[in-house]
């Protein structure tokens, strides 16, 4: 018997060479993949073993021709993929994480492909295997409707129970062991083929089977005990992005909504999701995923290179995805409440939507606008109408806003004035946030001298003068209103 080390049987990187499990269409993706010119696009959920797939299969070709493996998660090989999309090279080009490149630079690629589909010398076209997450053959056509029936589209699911049971009797048989309570293995990855690779080499180390043996054991295994044992072996390399994702782009111990969007989604059992559909069916998380899906949650992705790497949303489709199996297993298995404790944040009983919530007469609305835009700049949960409408299609106003000036949210500014007094919305308003004046969670900016009744004119708020026709407004109000309210929410 061959002696094989448990890393060269049990792969957690790379291609395995010997406990690969081919998925059911793997010979009509080898067919295409050899096919000269023809464009094929590879889609499933992270950990269905879509890159491996393709890398088996180029090893498989055993051919000369040179592959060009290329994954928009690296700044380099995009600037290459730019390369490509522009020079148009002969040659076969593998292009992983496709959902990743910019919307200007996938319109591109497919028309490219189109162009190679349609050569009249497809030994001198340009081969592209696209790899990506769910829908992204969908996607593709939609961009370039007619090259449908040009181009190879195939999905990987995940490894069904005979699948994942042949991947682990495979490689127990390498190292000369028996590893039982395969259903075991199975419900915990749910066909995840890496997962699988991780478990049963964390498996065999926790018995001391390092390579080979010569005698053949059994090796029982607790799931849970092999379940810590792999999120400890995950925590250097993930902990770092998720506690600075969970953060947010500018810290405040009550800034909570990624800590809360990422918890769900860990529990949601999905890598790849919906946010509008999470945000429905989980109404614990509904406000904090409204209140960052548009602006905040692109933003600090793309403020912060690590958090890039790790975490992939889409802004327009409000697809959010982790690619990395590893780190969506670390992400379903953590201590949340250990993380909540490393992040900082403040343990409070309230369930808050938004920090604050504007209140303020139409009159005013360049003001309340553009006191909302700074704070949500600076990365503050603010409810102002205009940015929520979406959210709120088919609900009754009167119903969200007497829930978000009542209790959804920490604070109310009030923009108070003889508008605001007169007013129908804003006096439907107050008459709801009005309560609150007795736990110091209203706010008011004093506009004018209006008096109003339950809002006691010695509380202490803001006293501005706005005149739109001054063009210095804008400055004095960030220093005067805007900066003095992010410090009281850091408190």
């Amino acid at each position: 018997m061959i002696s094989l080390l448990v890393e060269e049987v049990f792969v957690t990187e790379g291609v395995p060479a010997f406990t690969f499990v081919r998925p059911p269409n793997y010979n009509r993706i080898f067919v295409d993949v050899r096919s000269a010119g023809k464009p094929v696009i590879l889609e499933g959920q992270s950990g269905t073993g879509k890159t491996t797939c393709i890398r088996q299969i180029l090893v498989d070709l055993g051919d000369r021709a040179a592959t060009e493996y290329l994954t928009a998660r690296e700044a380099v090989d995009v600037s290459r993929i730019e390369a490509i999309a522009r020079e148009r090279p002969a040659g076969r080009f593998v292009i992983d994480d496709f959902h990743r490149l910019s919307a200007g630079l996938q319109t591109s690629l497919a028309d490219l492909a189109k162009l190679s589909a349609e050569s009249s010398d497809p030994f001198k076209a340009t081969k592209l295997i696209i790899v990506g997450i769910n829908q992204i053959g969908s996607a593709l056509i939609q961009l370039v409707p007619d090259i449908a029936k040009r181009m190879g589209i195939h999905r990987i699911q995940p490894g069904g129970e005979p699948e994942i049971t042949q991947l682990i009797r495979t490689g127990a048989s390498k190292l000369n062991v028996e590893i039982p309570q395969l259903d075991v293995i199975f419900r915990e990855t749910r066909g995840d083929y890496w997962l699988t690779q991780q478990l049963c080499q964390s498996i065999c180390l926790s018995a001391g089977v390092l390579e080979t043996i010569k005698e053949k054991k059994s090796i029982e295994f607790e799931i849970d005990k092999v379940r810590k044992e792999v999120v400890e072996q995950l925590q250097s390399a993930h902990y770092p992005a998720v506690k600075e994702f969970c953060r947010g782009r500018r810290f405040r111990p009550s800034n909570q909504p990624y800590y809360k969007l990422l918890r769900a989604i860990g529990q949601n059992g999905s890598s790849n999701v919906d946010l509008n559909e999470l945000a429905n069916s989980e109404p614990e998380v509904r406000g904090s995923i409204n209140n960052i899906k548009e602006h905040r949650l692109p933003t600090l992705i793309e403020s912060k290179p690590l958090v890039a790497r790790s975490f992939y949303y889409n802004k327009e489709t409000k697809s959010f995805s982790i690619d990395d199996p590893a780190l969506f297993y670390f992400i379903q298995h953590l201590d949340w409440d250990q993380l909540r404790k490393d992040c900082g944040f403040r343990i409070v009983a309230e369930n808050f939507d938004y920090e604050i919530a504007l209140s303020f007469a139409g009159e005013n609305r360049e003001l309340a606008n553009h006191i909302a835009t700074q704070l949500e700049d600076l990365d503050v949960p603010v409810f102002y109408d205009e940015m929520f409408e979406a959210n709120f299609l088919g609900k009754a106003w009167t119903k969200v806003f007497r829930d978000i000036f009542a209790e959804k949210s920490r604070f109310v500014v009030c923009l108070l004035d003889v508008h605001h007094l007169e007013k129908i919305w804003p006096t439907f308003e107050r008459e709801h946030f009005a309560p609150r004046v007795a736990d110091g969670s209203i706010i008011p900016i004093y506009l004018d001298d209006t008096k109003f009744v339950g809002i006691p004119s010695d509380i202490i708020g803001f006293k501005f003068k706005f005149d739109p026709t001054d063009e210095n407004w804008r400055s004095v109000a960030d220093e005067q209103i805007t900066m003095k309210l992010v410090d009281k929410l850091t408190e």
